[in-house]
């Protein structure tokens, strides 16, 4: 063969692989307004294996060589891949809460704090209001450390029917009581959308805890006030799934959302739960929203809070979340998890220093 044909044949292949490139970009082009197509029927789900077979088997009865059919559904496959990974990365660029979407990060003032401006930021408080006396007592040492926020819980979902469900909206009335007193700005957990307009009077920050991050009637709630949302991770779901619970909230108009890591169930037995503590660089690369930490739950043993703490902000969590008690030993949930004062103050100075 000369170089003349050999030069003829390379001219050829050029050409053919420009063919396919423009063909396999047409192909994306078509995937991508199938996907837009089954988003407006509410079908959100990309991949469909059923299409899949029945494209491949189409293929294969119009192979002629000389590629064997391995080879072709190979390729195909491949292309296939290509194709799912462009409508998910068309999906994520289109999420409200997205990186893509809004590259600068989102700052939330609450009370003088700043959450997602680049410093360490805290919320304390009990785990669950039990009396005016206890709650002043914590809001005494949280106000003695500078801090601005006072968490604690008025409505409680248990896992257990009979354990204490929480002093509901007498709960709140504490909250708001002793937070006013201290200079506070209140952070507890509403469990019913019916609950929420009646709790915006008292509350400052509303958390979605890990139970109800998937409560969509909630989030849609949430997302319809002027007020900010600490939305916890659910105890089952995976970093996407806590991400479009995000989304559910800022679709309808709230963007004021700070995400908390609390720890994953796995079948470790150790620890409560699994802190899943690289989901917090995954987050704030994924969103522009500010991520903290809760320490108590991810954990549930007090002895862990500072490690945890420490490793939380290390790895660039925007503040801490974590429980204290003036004597955990008596207290209607969770005691083991709680600090008291002594240890809240050996906590600060540690994890700050």
């Amino acid at each position: 063969m000369s170089n003349k044909q050999l030069d003829q044949l390379r001219q050829e292949l050029d050409q053919v692989n420009l063919e396919i490139l423009d063909l396999i970009n047409k192909r994306a082009e078509l995937v991508q307004k199938s996907a837009q197509a089954k988003e407006k029927q509410g079908a959100n789900r990309s991949y469909d294996p059923v299409r899949e077979r029945d494209m491949l088997n189409l293929i294969k009865e119009n192979n002629k060589g000389p590629f064997e059919n391995a080879t072709i559904i190979h390729l195909f496959k491949e292309i296939f891949k290509a194709g799912l990974e462009l409508q998910e990365d068309n999906h994520s660029k289109a999420l409200l809460v997205s990186r893509k979407k809004k590259p600068e990060d989102t700052i939330i003032e609450i009370n003088g704090e700043k959450f997602g401006d680049g410093n360490q930021h805290f919320i304390f408080g009990p785990c669950a209001v039990e009396s005016y006396e206890q709650v002043a007592q914590v809001a005494e040492q949280v106000k003695k450390k500078g801090l601005k926020l006072l968490r604690g819980g008025a409505f409680k979902p248990r896992t257990s029917p009979y354990d204490f469900q929480g002093l509901g909206f007498e709960g709140l009335e504490i909250l708001k009581r002793v937070a006013d007193e201290y200079d506070l700005a209140v952070v507890s957990e509403i469990v019913n959308p019916a609950d929420l307009e009646k709790a915006l009077d008292y509350i400052d920050v509303i958390q979605i805890g890990a139970r109800n991050m998937q409560n969509f009637e909630l989030l849609k709630a949430a997302g319809e006030v002027n007020k900010p949302v600490l939305l916890k991770r659910g105890m089952s779901a995976t970093v996407a799934d806590f991400i479009n619970a995000a989304e559910y909230i800022n679709s309808r108009g709230n963007g004021n959302i700070i995400l908390c890591e609390r720890g994953i169930r796995t079948y470790e037995t150790s620890t409560r739960n699994t802190l899943d503590i690289t989901a917090v660089p995954i987050l704030k690369q994924e969103t522009h929203l500010p991520v903290m930490v809760d320490v108590t739950h991810s954990t549930g043993r007090r002895d862990l809070l500072i490690p945890a703490a420490k490793a939380a902000l290390a790895i660039g969590a925007d503040g801490v979340m974590a429980e204290v008690h003036p004597d955990p030993a008596v207290a209607l949930s969770d005691s083991a998890q709680q600090m008291d004062f002594e240890m809240f103050d050996r906590f600060m100075k540690e994890v700050k220093s």
